[in-house]
């Protein structure tokens, strides 16, 4: 089943093309890492599904609808550097901003709300967190913080741009794991991944992207180093001389 279709997507931010003509189709039970070098639009491509931004051309279909009709069935994990941290909020509070979708206007957080978000929180580590401001954690917790929100959200379709910034890899290999259980229940995940030599290991499904649609499909056919290097271009060599690229 197809969650996610785009057809012949293009996007331009100050006269500049910055995606164009993209045809992807996203199936459900995934786990998707969209890859590509910095300036390849992966983030444009999640706004622009999530009707964040404006786009020049094309059609987008998210579980057979527009994006406004199944919003509440969509969680989006932000990049960092997009997040008011100085917010004066704690940790509880973003978690429980998850739950907002499921509420009607005058409807208040009930005791299941609260432990949906606190089992989310043990999912993720931070049980321990949930009383402090949010600005006073480490970057690697304030990731793990917006991740359990869009856990508690409880969502059909995850997006999240750049989750592993900041974080240890002990804390890294918890998040794939936590997303491959959801792809096992039938969830959509997609996640913007820079680390090319975890790609084959993380992921069952891959798209590369470098402002057009390089390929994507599943990891062992489509993560070669043929199309890495269509995908890439010269940024390749550093890749190999760096140790992020492993075949």
């Amino acid at each position: 089943m197809n969650t996610i279709e785009v057809k012949g997507l293009s996007v331009s931010y100050e006269r500049k093309r910055v995606l164009t003509n993209i045809h992807i189709d996203i199936q459900a039970g995934h786990v998707y890492g969209v890859i590509g070098p910095n300036g390849a639009g992966k983030s444009t491509l999640f706004k622009s599904v999530l009707g964040l931004i404006d786009i020049n051309a094309g059609q987008i279909n998210v579980l057979g609808s527009s994006i406004e009709d199944v919003r509440k069935r969509v969680a989006y994990v932000p990049q960092r550097d997009e997040v008011d941290w100085s917010f004066p909020a704690t940790v509880m509070d973003i978690i429980m901003m998850g739950r907002y979708p499921h509420k009607g206007i005058f409807q208040r957080m009930n005791k299941e709300d609260i432990q949906i978000g606190m089992d989310a929180l043990e999912d993720l580590g931070i049980a321990d967190l949930k009383d402090r401001q949010i600005g006073q954690l480490s970057g690697g917790q304030q990731q793990r913080v917006f991740i359990a929100r869009a856990l508690c959200q409880q969502a059909d379709i995850f997006f999240l741009d750049e989750p592993f910034v900041g974080v240890d890899i002990m804390t890294e290999e918890k998040i794939i794991g936590l997303l491959k259980k959801l792809a096992g229940e039938g969830k959509t995940l997609l996640v913007v991944h820079h680390d090319l030599s975890t790609i084959k290991e993380y992921f069952d499904k891959v798209i590369l992207l470098n402002q057009r649609l390089i390929a994507y499909g599943d990891t062992e056919t489509t993560f070669t180093q043929e199309k890495i290097a269509s995908c890439y271009g010269p940024q390749l060599t550093i890749l190999h001389k760096t140790g992020g690229l492993n075949f």
